[in-house]
C-alpha cells in the first residue's frame, strides 16, 4: 500500500534526495521548503511520514514540530539535520513536553532513506 509522505527541508538538494530515494518505493512524496509551508500542507492532506530539517530560515524545525503536534497531528517525524548539537537544548525540551520524533543526522544516502521510511511505515 502506498503511503504519504512529506519531506520538509530548506535545501532543494535535501528535498530532490529524498524524491529520487523515494520515487521507486511506490509511495507519494511532497515537499515543502519551511516549516510554515509544511504545516499548510498537512492541514490540507494527510501524510504517513514526515522527515524535517532542524536549521531553516522562519519556523526552524523545533517549532514546525510543536506546531504540527498542537493541531492534535500525530503522524511520524524523523528529524534529519547536521545540527543536533545546537538544538539539543530544545530537543529535550520537546522530549520532556511528550512530543515524540526520531532524530538522525545528516549527511544521509539513498539506501539509509528507503530503509528508514519501510522501517518507520511497519514494512
Amino acid at each position: 500500500m502506498n503511503k504519504h509522505i512529506l519531506v520538509i527541508d530548506d535545501d532543494e538538494a535535501v528535498r530532490k534526495s529524498f524524491m529520487l530515494a523515494l520515487e521507486e518505493t511506490g509511495h507519494r512524496v511532497n515537499t515543502a521548503e519551511s516549516g510554515e509551508k509544511g504545516i499548510k500542507k498537512v492541514k490540507a492532506t494527510t501524510y504517513d511520514l514526515v522527515f524535517l530539517d532542524l536549521k531553516m530560515p522562519g519556523l526552524n524545525g523545533v517549532e514546525t514540530l510543536r506546531q504540527l503536534r498542537q493541531l492534535d497531528i500525530a503522524v511520524p517525524v524523523y528529524i534529519v539535520t547536521a545540527f543536533h548539537k545546537e538544538f539539543l537544548k530544545d530537543l529535550k525540551l520537546l522530549s520532556d513536553d511528550g512530543i515524540d520524533f526520531e532524530l538522525l543526522k545528516k549527511p544521509i544516502g539513498s539506501d539509509e532513506i528507503i530503509e528508514l521510511t519501510e522501517s518507520m511505515l511497519g514494512y
